[in-house]
């Protein structure tokens, strides 16, 4: 299976490098067997196409995780999935989301939002997201 370009978000006002949140995504897609070993990866230049970003930033995201031997390069083809998720229960990945879901409650309350109004926008991007 290959990935699409599609499946990645980006957010460049977020204060976390765009490299840093490919790797992130990658490896929760790596955890949460959405990625398996052998998966390739979209070409940098897929990627950054898509995600409208240089290049040099998936390139560098891609490097990274070849360092970490999450994946590795297949001449001619890419970067294929080598490291299958060590751990990665269900607690371990709920572990891994809760403080990001912390901190969108804790902006939503800031911007004067009730807890129905939170919740139905997560209902509402888990529909958007779920296609």
């Amino acid at each position: 299976m290959t990935v699409h370009p599609h499946q990645f978000e980006v957010h460049p006002s977020s204060g976390v490098p765009i490299y840093v949140q490919i790797i992130d995504q990658v490896q929760a897609m790596v955890a949460g067997g959405i990625l398996k070993q052998g998966d390739m990866l979209p070409s940098v230049r897929q990627m950054a196409t898509e995600l409208g970003v240089n290049p040099m930033t998936i390139s560098k995201a891609y490097s990274r995780l070849e360092a970490a031997n999450v994946v590795e390069r297949v001449r001619g083809k890419g970067m294929q999935v080598t490291k299958l998720p060590v751990g990665g229960s269900h607690e371990e990945r709920l572990d891994e989301l809760a403080p990001l879901m912390g901190q969108a409650i804790v902006r939503g309350r800031q911007l004067g939002l009730s807890d129905e109004q939170i919740l139905s926008l997560v209902r509402q991007l888990l529909k958007e997201y779920s296609s």
